[in-house]
């Protein structure tokens, strides 16, 4: 069975974050199952060159244009209130989801097990399967309530990764700091990659 990865895009700030995740999920061999808030279209829409459409299929047409993909099928589009998707359910469900970046109010919402949408119902099922679940988290400064809704979900498993980028290994571009980010989620969904060296294995 060919390895299966949920990915969700929410409307916090950086997209750049989610997109280069995409891309390494796709170089490895993963199939990627796309989930995209409207508030993460509009957010993407103004942090990158991409205007997506509304439409699961144009989204997948757009983005396997927008990616070189030679085998289209790699990537999965699903509309947020497509409830017969696989990843509604417990057979079905991708190995591993992770929210690239997750806003606070999508962290609430699956803090408290809404499940008003696929998105909330995919990490929910994620959790209930006990898959790893990742929540890249970007909002500064955090609030008791927001503190408190990661305590909760950190003690049911799910790992809690705020957008925070290191700055020892030499910046020179703000694309190191976004692998960073990236090399840190794919060594948690124990894939392998050569976005940056190790700490004390590869030459700092």
């Amino acid at each position: 069975m060919t390895p299966t990865i949920t990915l969700a895009i929410t409307g916090a700030s950086g997209t750049a974050y989610s997109m280069r995740l995409m891309e390494q999920l796709l170089i490895s061999g993963q199939t990627v199952n796309l989930l995209i808030s409207k508030p993460g279209q509009i957010v993407l829409g103004m942090e990158t060159d991409l205007a997506l459409s509304s439409q699961p299929t144009k989204i997948h047409q757009q983005l396997s244009e927008y990616y070189s993909l030679t085998d289209p099928s790699k990537l999965v589009v699903y509309g947020r209130d497509q409830w017969t998707a696989p990843i509604a359910s417990g057979t079905g469900i991708s190995r591993a989801m992770v929210v690239c970046p997750c806003t606070t109010a999508t962290l609430a919402s699956i803090a408290n097990g809404q499940s008003k949408d696929l998105l909330e119902r995919a990490a929910d099922v994620t959790i209930k399967e006990q898959k790893k679940l990742i929540l890249v988290i970007r909002e500064t400064p955090l609030s008791a309530i927001h503190l408190e809704h990661m305590l909760k979900l950190a003690r049911l498993g799910v790992l809690i990764m705020p957008a925070n980028p290191g700055f020892y290994l030499g910046v020179e571009k703000v694309s190191d700091l976004v692998d960073f980010i990236v090399a840190r989620i794919l060594d948690h969904l124990d894939i392998e990659h050569n976005l940056t060296p190790r700490w004390g294995i590869d030459e700092l």
